[in-house]
């Protein structure tokens, strides 16, 4: 008995009609008569009267059509499993993390959750450069960063892009935007774990014509806020416009021209188009 049989008979049984089964199966008549009279002979039953003017279920055959409904039912339910199971959607999804993406996570896990309710996640947070070994070693599943990305082992999706806000003394304001030039006179601070904007924007304020003065690297930013308004003066950047500066003292707004940093998802070379496609519809 299999499970072909089983799906043609349950059509056939739905339809009383060998005709209307075998165009909703997309297959030829002759195919699902002679598989259905193959299992009524596996089984030893009479599952279907035929006539030239109709179909009808035997008793036999009604009570085969609710087991066999219940056997498809738990083939399409493993299936699904399966499917869930290769692509990384069950049990545990293990993610690494960029600095504000709370929204974008919890938006993207509750679209995950809503398909695969019993989904576990496991947050983690580094560099690049560790999620790359990591995702390498299969110790992530996923990962999120912002920045350009080259690896030939690892399937590189951009997903968005963030504004680029400065930071700077309330003197330097400019609401229609800053330009880097400006800022050549001011030391210039940056995260200590943020490759991408220590490789991007000394690369950007020598293409404006100057070499920044790099002042010493943030490790807490709040800690550097402070310092910021109250001791020498500085400029940072932010992905983004999610900063409280020290009113009076700092002032955030826009670069001119407009800055961006892209965001991407970064998964191991490979991993299902059906998973990527989720995945991107989740955070994207």
């Amino acid at each position: 008995m299999e499970l072909r049989q089983l799906r043609y008979f349950v059509t056939v049984a739905e339809e009383l009609h060998f005709g209307r089964a075998a165009e909703r199966l997309n297959i030829v008549q002759p195919a699902v008569s002679q598989q259905v009279a193959r299992l009524e002979r596996e089984l030893g039953l009479r599952l279907l009267d035929r006539s030239s003017r109709h179909v009808r279920l035997t008793g036999d055959g009604e009570r085969m059509l609710r087991e066999a409904r219940a056997v498809l039912a738990a083939a399409d339910q493993a299936t699904e499993v399966a499917a869930s199971l290769a692509a990384g959607m069950s049990g545990t999804l293990r993610i690494g993390t960029a600095p504000g993406l709370r929204h974008r996570l919890e938006r993207g896990l509750a679209t995950l959750r809503a398909r695969t309710p019993d989904l576990a996640v496991q947050l983690s947070s580094g560099t690049t450069a560790e999620y790359l070994t990591a995702l390498r070693s299969g110790e992530l599943d996923i990962a999120f960063v912002r920045g350009e990305v080259a690896a030939a082992d690892v399937q590189v999706t951009e997903l968005w892009r963030d504004p680029l806000s400065v930071l700077v003394p309330t003197a330097y304001r400019a609401d229609d935007g800053v330009k880097l030039i400006d800022l050549a006179d001011l030391p210039l601070r940056l995260p200590a774990d943020d490759l991408w904007l220590r490789d991007h924007l000394p690369a950007a304020c020598r293409e404006a014509g100057f070499e920044p003065v790099l002042g010493r690297p943030i490790e807490d930013f709040e800690a550097a806020v402070v310092e910021m308004s109250t001791g020498a003066p500085a400029w940072t950047v932010v992905y983004g416009t999610a900063c409280e500066a020290a009113e009076g003292a700092l002032w955030m707004g826009p670069f001119s021209p407009p800055r961006t940093a892209p965001g991407n998802l970064l998964t191991l070379a490979g991993r299902s188009g059906e998973c990527l496609a989720r995945l991107v519809a989740a955070f994207g």
